[in-house]
């Protein structure tokens, strides 16, 4: 390799795209491809990235296994920022392999880094925490331990457990400071502010305030029943009743949490769960009906009471019973705390992430564009979806379906 090759490579591991610009901008050698268009993507340009690096993979013989494999693992990483949830994966593991056979384990590393944010992005911990495994981190540079302990953190976070998550997160901030990247150290301060973001609203005897992740974590473990309305479940420390297939009940469920200890009236029952104004005869007849399966649904954790005006919630093992809430009550909460990660989405991309169908998430966009919530750019296949920062909303790392663990 020669010396304006490894001096750009050089400029690019400490973060100065434009210095290794200066030294390859020029050249159309496979090498210089790839450096340029690794520069091109820490400056922004995704697409002119993008392409520099097909045509480096293309550039590189046959004997050049390696160097594909490194350009595949750039790609992979261009497609995970511009939230492009549909890039092969296969190919990103079959190039870790190659890495990883070649003795190339930095680069092999920062592959399995990238296999895991993509998980941890739809949901999927367990496989995201096994691709972390198998390799000693310490024997990383700086900026790759980094990337890692982001993961953990991340992994950290949505399954509830802040001690582990800030552990992670201090470890990071260390590693970035070593390897001295302004966009890296940047990252891991975002990272970090999730822990001292509302996570969560709790209601409870008509008041409600809100909830950082650490609390959240105490609230689940301290033996109250809670009606969880960012999971959509009721629980209390020992058991988990899941309604999020079942709306109408879960609507009764939290409307009664929320007025525990005191009875709800059958007309206030009535308009939450249905949307009846009016609570006429067939309501009623309907009401009595969805309370008989909230009984049977939640006989382990509590009864719910007939009273003279309505019905109450009576929990069997908790002393308390309060309602987890999201931060903000919002019919596209999900769509809109994805979002709220300040990258650019497309529709499909929404739906692998949040495991729905891409009509669901098309109309949630559409009524979210018609609120000036949301705005689009691009047409057809290359739409894109994006949002300014919604101030109550929590980063990707603390979207409250996301949660697991409880």
């Amino acid at each position: 390799m020669d010396s304006l090759i490894t001096a750009a490579a050089r400029a690019l591991a400490t973060g100065d795209p434009l210095g290794a610009l200066k030294r390859v901008a020029l050249r159309d050698d496979a090498p210089a491809l790839a450096l340029r268009g690794i520069a091109m993507a820490q400056l922004g340009d995704l697409v002119r990235a993008k392409a520099l690096l097909k045509s480096a993979a293309r550039a590189f013989g046959p004997k050049e296994a390696v160097a594909r494999a490194r350009c595949v693992v750039a790609e992979a990483e261009i497609a995970l920022v511009s939230r492009d949830l549909g890039w092969p994966a296969k190919a990103l593991d079959a190039a870790r392999s190659t890495l990883e056979k070649h003795g190339d384990h930095v680069n092999a590393a920062h592959a399995r880094n990238l296999e895991a944010r993509r998980l941890l992005l739809i949901g999927r911990l367990d496989e995201a925490e096994r691709r972390l495994a198998g390799f000693d981190p310490t024997t990383l540079p700086p900026a790759s331990r980094a990337a890692r302990e982001l993961v953990i953190a991340g992994l950290a976070i949505r399954r509830l457990r802040t001690k582990a998550a800030r552990v992670a997160l201090a470890r990071a901030e260390h590693a970035a400071r070593e390897a001295d990247i302004p966009a890296l150290t940047a990252e891991v301060e975002s990272a970090s502010l999730v822990m001292n973001t509302p996570a969560a609203r709790l209601i409870a005897r008509g008041e409600e305030h809100p909830l950082l992740l650490e609390e959240v974590e105490a609230l689940l473990a301290s033996g109250a029943l809670v009606v969880d309305a960012c999971r959509n479940v009721v629980r209390d420390a020992g058991m988990i009743v899941p309604l999020a297939t079942r709306p109408v009940l879960f609507a009764l469920a939290r409307t009664l949490g929320e007025a525990w200890p005191a009875d709800v009236p059958r007309s206030t029952l009535v308009a939450r769960a249905f949307g009846g104004k009016h609570a006429d005869e067939s309501h009623r007849a309907r009401l009595r009906v969805e309370v008989g399966r909230l009984r049977v649904e939640l006989r382990s954790l509590a009864d719910v009471s007939a009273t003279k005006r309505g019905f109450a919630l009576k929990p069997r093992r908790s002393r308390d019973v309060v309602v987890l809430a999201p931060p903000v009550d919002e019919q596209h909460a999900a769509v809109l705390a994805f979002l709220a990660d300040g990258e650019s989405w497309s529709s499909s991309a929404l739906a692998i992430a949040l495991g729905a169908s891409s009509r669901t998430v098309q109309r949630s966009l559409e009524q979210l564009a018609a609120a000036g919530k949301v705005q689009s750019f691009g047409r057809g296949r290359a739409r894109r979806w994006m949002t300014p920062p919604v101030p109550g909303f929590p980063t990707i790392l603390l979207l409250p379906g996301s949660l697991s663990g409880y």
